[in-house]
């Protein structure tokens, strides 16, 4: 694999376990300027039925701090009623992530370099960003775009004292081991290959944006929390437009990041409940929001759904 490919995932190794399951986080808001949802003391909590079944969807913050906890008694109680636990990606089960295929993925091979692959202003813009956070140079230079998105977030959240220990789907997925049935979504793999699968110019567009939306980070962070604690998604959404609303690039990228997704979610949880079994389904709090949201996509498919 190399010396720096080797460095690399060695200065990674905190993160590996974790990053591939954020590729849609918490900070992630969908472009929907609507709030039709908006239900003040509630939980990010929502209840979906059928004729015959029953499907909870709580929206998940990955990075999160542990005074978060506990957690509501309506959602703990929507948990315990569950037989089969549902997220995303399972971060828990480290056997899955291939560290060779992420490398392959994320960095260049041989001596190519980030340098070849975007503009000079954002090269400069990356280098500023990631000296700021103590980030060798080794380290930039080797990273594609996309990873180096998740990268920054990463390092950010955790400067700022959040951890993805505590974020929501870690702490239900180890409440589930070894008692109830856990799935995915979608898996380690598919998120990789959707990103890692942007041409050169979405990933800059990309990684430019997630740049320009850490400074957003810095202000609303813990207006952005309390919005999940509350089930304020009136909130979250207005804060989601101040960093998508002017970034063009971004419009097309967030429909394969968010809009295709939720869609292919939907068909999944309405495979949910057509079964015996009830659901306890974890996504990125922003899927769920929105008129091309999870919760508007099933309520126009005449499915009952009410937030808790």
């Amino acid at each position: 694999m190399g010396v720096q490919a080797d460095v690399l995932v060695t200065y990674n190794n905190r993160l590996i376990r974790y990053i591939l399951c954020i590729l849609i986080c918490f900070f992630f808001k969908t472009v929907c300027p609507c709030a039709v949802f908006a239900q003040p003391q509630k939980n990010f909590l929502w209840k979906a039925q059928s004729g015959t079944n029953t499907v909870y969807l709580l929206g998940s913050v990955h990075f999160m701090k542990k005074d978060v906890y506990p957690l509501s008694k309506r959602i703990e109680e929507s948990f315990d009623v569950s037989d089969t636990v549902v997220v995303e990606a399972d971060i828990n089960d480290i056997g899955q992530i291939d560290v060779m295929k992420l490398a392959g993925a994320a960095l260049y091979p041989g001596n190519d370099t980030l340098g070849n692959h975007v503009s000079k202003d954002t090269y400069e813009l990356v280098q500023k960003e990631f000296a700021d956070a103590g980030v060798p140079l080794l380290i930039i230079n080797k990273q594609k775009p996309w990873f180096l998105a998740l990268t920054i977030t990463s390092l950010k959240l955790m400067q700022m004292g959040f951890d993805p220990s505590y974020g929501i789907d870690a702490y239900f997925l180890r409440k589930a081991s070894g008692k109830k049935s856990v799935q995915e979504l979608e898996g380690v793999d598919f998120q990789m290959k959707l990103l890692s699968g942007f041409s050169d110019k979405e990933q800059e567009a990309f990684l430019v944006y997630t740049l320009r939306d850490l400074k957003l980070l810095d202000k609303e962070l813990d207006k952005l929390i309390r919005a999940w604690e509350n089930g304020d998604t009136s909130t979250m959404e207005s804060i989601g437009m101040k960093s998508i609303s002017n970034d063009k690039d971004m419009h097309s990228i967030y429909g394969k990041l968010i809009f295709d997704r939720n869609r292919n979610m939907v068909l999944k949880i309405e495979d949910f409940l057509k079964t015996k079994k009830t659901y306890f389904v974890i996504v990125g709090a922003g899927h769920l929001i929105g008129n091309q949201g999870i919760i508007t996509l099933l309520r126009q498919k005449g499915y009952l759904v009410e937030q808790l």
